[in-house]
């Protein structure tokens, strides 16, 4: 498997993952504000460096305050801007650096392989928050490990 292709798969996950904490979320008869405060921040996250890959001017804040509905349309959005960007790079393209300057100003140059594994790991770390946050008001997170989603055939790239 070449790089774009295991990038492309766990974007895959990342899609699937968040898509089954919103329906979990979504589930729960009681409001979960810091859960939703999260989840937001990963979407905005990757909307964030999206642009910065893109050279584009940032268009959310890092911590914006999504509605339900408006992270679903987050979580249906990014997996298919994942999958094209992926699809328009190549090896060389993602070993390239990117300049940019981060929430605090300073200016960076990362590689862009380095940043879609932030990415993920981002993605998961926040998913971890919000599994023990829903967890602390009596509810089960859902299920969202990656070995679990490729044994049940659940992220189709």
């Amino acid at each position: 498997m070449d790089l774009i292709e295991h990038f492309t798969r766990l974007f895959a996950y990342d899609g699937w993952a968040n898509q089954e904490v919103l329906a979990g979320l979504r589930a729960s008869a009681t409001p979960l504000p810091r859960p939703l405060e999260l989840m937001a921040h990963i979407f905005s996250a990757q909307r964030l460096w999206m642009a910065r890959l893109e050279q584009k001017p940032q268009t959310l804040p890092i911590w914006p305050k999504f509605t339900v509905e408006e992270c679903d349309k987050q979580a249906a959005e990014l997996p298919a801007l994942w999958k094209d960007y992926l699809a328009n790079s190549s090896e060389a393209d993602l070993a390239k650096p990117v300049s940019y300057r981060n929430s605090k100003g300073e200016s960076w140059n990362s590689r862009k392989d380095d940043i879609l594994m932030h990415l993920i790991m981002h993605s998961a770390y926040h998913r971890g928050q919000v599994a023990m946050a829903v967890r602390a008001t009596g509810f089960t997170p859902m299920y969202t490990d990656f070995i679990h989603s490729i044994r049940q055939g659940l992220v189709k790239p």
